[in-house]
C-alpha cells in the first residue's frame, strides 16, 4: 500500500452537508480564517441515479472560477469522491460564506458532504 501524501499544516478543511444533492439547492460553510481555497470536493453517501448532478461554488455570492464539477451517475456508489482545484476567485477572509450549489438533475436521495481546503494566509 502506498503511503498517503502528508497534509501541510497550513491547510484547514471545512465541511458542509447537503441532505440531497439530487434536489436543486445550496449548502454553506464559513471560512475560519483569511486564505485561499486550494481544493474543493464532495463525498456522496448514496448512489446518484438517472442523470449527473452539476456542482458550482461561490464565495460571498461570487462564482469561483474553475470551482465546478460533476457528480456522475454512471458507476455511482456511496463513498464516491470528486475534487476540483479552483483557478480564481478563491480567496477568503474570516467568516466569508462558501456556498456549494447543486443543479439537482439526478434522482434518488443522495446525502452529500462537501469540503473546501483553505491555505492560511
Amino acid at each position: 500500500m502506498a503511503l498517503a501524501n502528508p497534509r501541510p499544516l497550513d491547510i484547514i478543511r471545512v465541511f458542509a452537508h447537503m441532505a440531497d444533492c439530487s434536489t436543486p439547492g445550496s449548502t454553506f460553510t464559513a471560512a475560519p480564517c483569511r486564505g485561499r481555497v486550494m481544493k474543493m470536493g464532495s463525498v456522496t453517501h448514496a448512489a446518484v441515479t438517472t442523470a449527473d448532478n452539476a456542482i458550482t461554488t461561490r464565495i460571498n455570492g461570487a462564482a469561483v472560477t474553475g470551482g465546478g464539477w460533476t457528480i456522475a451517475f454512471t458507476g455511482a456508489a456511496a463513498g464516491d469522491v470528486d475534487t476540483v482545484v479552483p483557478a480564481g476567485g478563491n480567496t477568503v477572509n474570516e467568516n466569508d460564506s462558501i456556498e456549494f450549489v447543486s443543479d439537482g438533475a439526478g434522482s434518488g436521495t443522495v446525502p452529500t458532504t462537501f469540503f473546501a481546503d483553505i491555505r492560511i494566509a
